[in-house]
């Protein structure tokens, strides 16, 4: 959230465009012994500088240029003025910037110069911008770029190439915003204007911040800021103290944040400048929250909101809103906070601006947890995890390519300097990769203990709520009881007084391993779908299953003897053979290995007939697969297994060595 929206560092670019043009254009006047210049572009000129100063009384004067035109026509520099008009209203007054936009609709067709039909366009993309609609921004932008080169205006190609590279950055591009903002930059310093280059190179500082590289975008900020202060364009101050702000809080030094931002609040008041004004109340509450202190955070943010009541900026609504549900979180007022932070959440999903994305996601993740809301927080951290990871590749990936960028950018006289800042990027872009990795760690950490806390809690909430009990004790993928469900069943009927008979069985699919190798996790999920309704099928009351984990099963069988449970365990064997399981083993059916074990009278547990099932269940793989294997087959030797006779179209291979029965 490093920027003023779009416009500050932009309608500085334009307004010097806009002057250089003006004076070319009167030049060319002079030459064709056209009469006297016309009144208004003194006017027109005088307007292009105020505006960077003092804005309000650079609009009044393109106003006044405007009303003399009506007088004494002239298109051009009719449409110059309504341009400075429409760059003021458009972080202001949408309705006002749409009738200037009208206007130079109508003079076009009588220009001179057609160049000026990208200003047209470029006014058009600010507004979609704050309106938050960045896909048509961007084509606008497109156009305005593609008539200023159709019409070989350096003055309106530089100011389009300054929007669509600042939009770019926004959109995580940041090596082909550079891109533009480097060319932009020439064409400013090939037509001698030093302050329009200093303006763009601002707009740089802001995409070194968005790819994290913070002290390069501070270091921009403070020599921008010196001389801004020396040629009193104060107008520029706000802009740039706001954002040297957002640096300082990506660093976290609150201390120079909070100071950034309250002298920005300063001079924007003086300058009668909302915009900038509520951006910084914005920052200021930031700072606020950060330091615990969300009464005055909320204090400001209602302050922010009043100047932006009727102000067109989608993007510092939704920052706004991404603090406020912080600043509510704090205080326990969830709800609310809930539901701003939904609606930040919205925006930048739809903006597909990830750093306030991963923000917004990491806030509401908080907010839901306090709310006792744990499995959608959960499930909110880990896409705030998923972004933030999507946004260090990014970042990294850019970082690297605008190593390019700054060097194909650079002039000759630039070259080696050039040379130097390569080497000294590749070196930042390496330790901002290990410090990634680093807070990679600690972010897993954080989630492993989240997980484990709201894993604490999920229990205790499962004896209030029979529903989140039941989500608790059931495998998500399969809708199976969970190891826990099935072992808490067992203990108490192994020690119920009076036990009848009871065996345990464990189902291990076969080679499952070569299946999620070959087609994927997605395609082994199908599988154990597939085979966990086979299992309940034959596994019936009173007995019950469930998944140990991963391609493992369990049935616990209370009344049935061995006998029975191998009768069952075959049962089950032959039906997953029988299953269609050509789409994952089109040569061969799925099969499965079981193991028995037997409950013994009176010391028994659940855990110890887990253990000897898994002993005969290891038995079975060894002996070959696909059969079942009792644990008195593995413990009691005897010379000649038994066998049923296999069902129609189905062989049966050779016996193992182990004793007791097993079923091929």
């Amino acid at each position: 959230m490093p920027l003023i929206a779009s416009h500050p560092v932009r309608v500085a670019a334009r307004l010097v465009a806009l002057f250089v043009a003006l004076i070319a254009f009167s030049e060319l006047s002079i030459a064709a012994d056209a009469p006297s210049p016309h009144p208004a572009a003194a006017l027109i000129e005088k307007s292009g500088v105020t505006m960077r100063s003092e804005p309000e009384e650079g609009r009044r004067l393109a106003q006044e240029a405007v009303d003399m035109l009506l007088v004494r026509p002239d298109p051009d520099l009719e449409i110059r003025a309504r341009l400075l008009l429409c760059d003021f209203q458009s972080e202001r007054n949408t309705a006002l910037a749409e009738s200037q936009i009208r206007a130079i609709e109508d003079l076009l067709p009588r220009a001179h110069r057609k160049g000026l039909e990208a200003g047209l366009f470029d006014c058009r993309g600010q507004i979609a911008e704050a309106e938050g609609d960045h896909t048509k921004a961007r084509e606008l932008y497109e156009r305005s770029v593609a008539i200023g080169e159709r019409e070989h205006d350096q003055e309106m190609l530089a100011a389009g190439l300054v929007s669509r590279g600042y939009l770019m950055g926004l959109q995580g591009q940041y090596a082909s915003g550079l891109t533009d903002l480097r060319r932009a930059e020439a064409l400013f310093e090939e037509v001698h204007l030093p302050l329009h280059a200093l303006t763009t190179l601002n707009g740089v500082a802001i995409l070194y911040n968005r790819m994290g590289d913070y002290e390069q975008a501070k270091s921009i900020y403070a020599k921008a800021l010196k001389l801004q202060r020396e040629l009193e364009l104060r107008r520029e101050q706000t802009v740039t103290l706001y954002n040297l702000g957002r640096v300082y809080e990506n660093l976290k030094d609150w201390d120079n944040a909070e100071k950034s931002f309250a002298e920005s609040v300063k001079l924007s008041r003086e300058l009668g400048y909302p915009r900038a004004e509520a951006y910084s109340l914005h920052g200021l509450a930031a700072v606020a929250n950060a330091r615990g202190d969300p009464i005055t955070a909320l204090a400001k943010l209602d302050s922010a909101d009043e100047l932006h009541k009727g102000m067109p900026d989608a993007r510092l609504h939704a920052q706004i809103q991404l603090v406020r549900g912080a600043a509510l979180r704090q205080l326990k007022r969830l709800p609310e906070s809930i539901a701003e932070l939904q609606q930040a959440l919205k925006f930048f999903s739809e903006t597909a601006s990830l750093s306030e994305l991963r923000a917004t996601q990491e806030e509401f993740a908080s907010a839901l947890s306090d709310s006792g809301d744990w499995k959608a927080a959960y499930l909110q951290l880990a896409d705030a995890k998923a972004t933030a990871e999507h946004l260090f590749r990014n970042q990294v990936d850019q970082r690297f390519a605008t190593l390019k960028v700054e060097f194909d950018s650079a002039n000759k006289d630039k070259e080696n300097a050039m040379l130097m800042r390569e080497n000294e990027a590749s070196q930042n872009a390496l330790a901002l990769e290990r410090r990634a990795r680093g807070l990679n760690a600690i972010v897993i950490l954080l989630i492993v203990l989240l997980a484990a806390v709201l894993g604490i809690l999920a229990v205790y909430q499962a004896r209030t709520t029979q529903q989140m009990r039941r989500l608790a004790m059931t495998d998500e993928l399969t809708g199976l009881p969970n190891r826990r469900a099935v072992l808490s069943r067992c203990e108490p009927l192994l020690r119920a007084p009076g036990v009848r008979a009871c065996t345990l069985l464990i189902i291990d699919i076969d080679h499952f391993k070569s299946i999620n190798d070959k087609l994927g996790h997605a395609e082994g999920d199908e599988a154990l779908k597939l085979v966990s309704a086979t299992l309940r099928d034959v596994v019936r009351e009173p007995g019950f299953c469930g998944r140990l984990g991963g391609e493992e099963f369990v049935a616990m069988l209370p009344g049935a003897d061995i006998d029975a449970a191998i009768a069952i365990a075959e049962t089950l064997r032959r039906q997953v053979m029988a299953l269609d399981s050509r789409p994952w083993l089109p040569e061969r059916p799925m099969t499965v290995s079981i193991g028995i074990a037997v409950a013994h009278a009176n010391d028994d547990s659940a855990g110890a007939m887990l253990h000897r099932a898994d002993v005969a269940l290891y038995e079975a793989k060894r002996a070959g697969r696909n059969r079942v294997v009792t644990e008195y087959a593995v413990a009691t030797p005897s010379p000649e297994p038994r066998s049923p006779r296999p069902p129609p179209g189905e062989s049966s291979p050779p016996h193992s060595s182990s004793a007791g029965v097993e079923f091929a």
